[in-house]
């Protein structure tokens, strides 16, 4: 086998070559009849940061501790996202806009302090067609309504988090959604792979 074809085999397998030595087991000179198969842990690598955050951070960041809930309600945005075929920006964008909305917790409706009939984790409304009740407060339902709503948004994958996030959401507050892009990316970086 030659050098590139084995350097691209092992990048592959996520084994890294150096010098004509490469980590991980050498079955070259063992006896064929005596090997035993090797489990290997191959680690995904982590989404890279320019792709989570193409633009960099704009103004001050604001950072929450996330209870489980909160975190399974993370991993719910980014599990919809890949099954919609979106990216990993795609996932940054909605996990920020529902920190913003919710703080990543699904709510339903709560009385005289509820913002008109908005629910669920982006605190979406029924009476403007984003779905009923029930499937507002579904995590799955309503990232997808989400996503839906930001792939109608031309170029959306070129602008700044708190635009895209902002022209599907059109918020009385169009760029409180900016302080949440690190968590948000933090949180894809660390779930996206798992």
């Amino acid at each position: 086998m030659n050098t590139i074809m084995r350097k691209s085999v092992l990048s592959v397998a996520g084994l890294a070559f150096a010098g004509g030595v490469f980590a991980g087991p050498i079955a070259a000179h063992a006896n064929p009849v005596d090997a035993k198969p090797v489990a290997v842990a191959v680690q995904a690598d982590k989404p890279d940061t320019a792709k989570l955050i193409p633009h960099g951070t704009q103004g001050d960041q604001s950072h929450i501790t996330l209870d489980d809930e909160q975190t399974a309600n993370a991993k719910a945005i980014i599990a919809a996202t890949k099954k919609a075929g979106l990216p990993e920006r795609a996932a940054v964008i909605s996990i920020a806009t529902s920190l913003q909305e919710s703080k990543l917790e699904n709510l339903g409706h709560l009385g005289d302090m509820n913002d008109h009939d908005s629910l669920g984790l982006f605190q979406q409304r029924p009476s403007s067609g984003w779905g009923t009740p029930e499937q507002i407060t579904n995590p799955e339902y309503s990232t997808t309504a989400f996503l839906k709503g930001l792939k109608q948004v031309d170029g959306w994958q070129d602008m700044p988090l708190t635009q895209a996030a902002q022209t599907v959401q059109v918020s009385a507050y169009p760029d409180a959604y900016a302080q949440w892009e690190q968590q948000a990316a933090d949180l894809v970086g660390q779930y996206w792979n798992s």
